[in-house]
């Protein structure tokens, strides 16, 4: 069996905070930063014990968001692209071209004009790059990272939060268009990559998807698939995990797609994370893969 996420980037949570609400999932409750650094060193022990190799690195100190190093860029052998980020995590964008310089990484910048959401919104799958436009990144910066990384594109787009009359909702903090799958990572997850002649596997909320990317998911057939409730991608963040091809570290809120993972033979870890979700982000955002 191919292993995937082999070695992924960490921060920490010491500087986060729900201040700006940048996704539909921020609310007013305050954070309990204490226990949202129990929970980041819960994750980061639970990857470390399945064999991932984590590389920390400490959280830029002037963005709430700085713990979500997956929107930092994306990464693939000696290159990484780096993310284009909305106005409240705009610092962090410098922070990590200086670390993924430290770790050896060519930086190659998105065309001016385009925004990129990094792997929170292109997630890998082998040769295939499985992207969500729309919302925090455009499709040309996601075409653009695709062949500059040597990805097959498969171009998605999730459904937009909608207001009381069904129109899309405008994010009072970004200026953009919002959704509660505003990043691919909360309604697609990669659970294995295609290796030989064996097709690889991810799990999906088929209702998180318009009608064409639904049918477009319906038709590849390099992947098998698990479908995901709309409850629990929505409320219980299912898709936003991180999996070794054996292993799969998912939220403890999704009880049927850790059914359906276990009855496969995975090894499914459930953590209890409640603050970091505050952010609207969860397993996945917070690591970055650099192999």
């Amino acid at each position: 069996m191919s292993q995937i996420n082999t070695i992924v980037l960490m921060s920490d949570a010491d500087n986060f905070s729900n201040q700006q609400p940048i996704n539909p999932y921020y609310h007013q409750e305050s954070v309990d930063l204490d226990l949202a650094k129990s929970e980041h060193a819960t994750i980061r022990e639970l990857l470390i014990n399945s064999g991932v190799q984590v590389i920390s690195v400490a959280s830029p100190t002037d963005s709430q968001d700085g713990v979500y190093t997956a929107n930092w860029g994306l990464a693939r052998g000696d290159k990484a692209v780096l993310s284009r980020l909305p106005g409240a995590r705009k610092t962090e964008e410098e922070y990590a071209e200086s670390v993924l310089k430290s770790l050896g990484k060519q930086i190659v910048h998105i065309p001016d004009g385009l925004k990129f959401s990094g792997q929170g919104d292109a997630l890998a799958c082998g040769d295939f790059l499985f992207c969500g436009s729309g919302y925090r990144s455009d499709a040309a910066a996601q075409a653009f990272a695709a062949d500059t990384l040597g990805y097959k594109l498969i171009q998605l787009q999730t459904v937009p939060q909608t207001d009381s009359d069904g129109n899309p909702k405008i994010n009072s903090s970004t200026g953009w268009a919002d959704s509660y799958f505003y990043d691919i990572d909360l309604a697609l997850a990669i659970i294995k990559a295609p290796n030989g002649d064996q097709k690889g596997l991810i799990a999906y909320c088929p209702e998180a998807f318009t009608a064409a990317s639904r049918e477009l998911l319906e038709s590849i057939d390099v992947v098998d698939k698990i479908t995901v409730s709309i409850d629990e991608a929505k409320n219980g963040f299912a898709t936003n995990l991180v999996s070794t091809g054996e292993t799969v570290i998912m939220s403890a809120n999704a009880p049927q797609l850790a059914s359906d993972l276990r009855a496969i033979g995975l090894n499914v870890l459930t953590p209890q994370i409640t603050e970091l979700a505050k952010g609207g982000g969860y397993i996945r955002c917070m690591t970055l893969t650099i192999s």
